[in-house]
């Protein structure tokens, strides 16, 4: 049995975990945290969760084998510094080992990363591109929501080398995605019946998604245009991809549609997670599971190619994949605790 703590219990991430790691046949959570709550039982904080007896304490003391951190950027790192110095395997959720340079974390969250020479380490935690690294890891940088959406739309065509580097990206989530701390552009008058894009000028996660298309293939570097939205609804993330199909490969297609669809299927063809559709999908489709849903066609007029994906932003880009993760790290199924279908409607 898998001995599992969560550092931050009381933000929507660490919240979702504990409801995904009580229901682990393979893991048991011994301990969770959260400074504002610290003394409290968790069903008392969440009565949601009461049947998980624990009370949130302040800091991890329990031995465990795994620790999840859902922390905001650098103070996770700060936090989990110590606890892989104890050789303790580590998944963070928050965006502070997704990124290999330093000096670019700097540059987009402002401060110097606590501990550098991590980041080379860290395997960036998206399983259906990164299996085998994240299975020999000790440190895992479970992506972002917004990365988790785009790549798993845009690995295939990148990896087979059949798109351009221009590529725009029109994301839309739901308010959870913020966070759990007030802020007057989540509050209900401001989202309910409005739509609004927002960091107009560069989102955090651009950097994350590039680092990872980059690595498609040697030859590749993209040049993306990620714009999101916020729309009214709790969960839940949709994403637009748009990129124009390298000529070579429609000369070679005389059913070029069928032949996106073909390489989609058999990119994803082993992962339990990615469904590849024939219709485009909706966020009720993964609301409250680990799936990502994928759609690919063409736009024949201009030869570019449209993908639409889909996922439920606290599941599949939060802790959802962080369980997925750490199945991986610890060698059991990579499907276990997380065989639940959506909710519908």
């Amino acid at each position: 049995m898998i001995k599992a703590a969560i550092i931050n219990v009381t933000g929507y991430a660490g919240i979702e975990l504990a409801r995904l790691l009580h229901r682990h046949p393979d893991t048991e959570l011994v301990q969770v945290t959260g400074r504002s709550a610290s003394g409290q039982e968790l069903g008392e904080v969440f009565p949601h969760l009461s049947d998980i007896n624990l009370n949130v304490d302040e800091e991890i003391s329990a031995s465990v084998d795994v620790v999840f951190s859902a922390l905001p950027q650098t103070a996770s790192a700060e936090a989990l510094i110590p606890i892989l110095e104890k050789g303790v395997k580590s998944i963070d959720i928050s965006a502070d080992f997704r990124l290999k340079s330093a000096s670019e974390y700097e540059e987009w969250y402002g401060v110097p990363h606590p501990k550098p020479q991590l980041l080379e380490t860290a395997a960036y935690g998206l399983p259906e591109i990164n299996k085998n690294e994240i299975k020999s890891s000790s440190l895992v940088a479970n992506p972002g929501c917004y990365p988790t959406a785009a790549l798993l739309a845009l690995a295939p065509a990148a990896r087979e080398n059949i798109i351009g580097e221009d590529i725009i990206i029109d994301a839309k989530s739901g308010v959870s995605g913020a966070g759990r701390s007030l802020n007057l552009t989540t509050h209900f008058s401001e989202v309910n019946e409005n739509v609004s894009a927002y960091a107009v000028k560069g989102h955090r996660h651009l950097p994350e998604i590039t680092q990872e298309l980059s690595r498609s293939h040697n030859a590749f570097n993209p040049k993306i245009t990620f714009l999101p939205h916020l729309i009214p609804m709790t969960r839940g993330i949709l994403d637009s991809c748009y990129a124009t199909l390298n000529d070579n490969f429609i000369e070679s297609n005389d059913k070029t549609v069928s032949k996106v669809r073909e390489i989609y299927q058999d990119f994803y063809k082993n992962e339990p997670f990615v469904k590849v559709v024939d219709a485009p999908p909706m966020t009720k489709h993964t609301l409250g599971n680990n799936d990502c849903i994928v759609y690919p066609t063409l736009d024949s007029r201009t030869n570019r190619l449209v993908i639409i994906s889909c996922i439920d932003n606290l599941v599949k880009g939060a802790a959802g994949q962080a369980i997925q993760n750490m199945n991986l790290m610890f060698g059991i199924p990579e499907t276990e605790g997380l065989e639940q279908l959506a909710l519908y409607p």
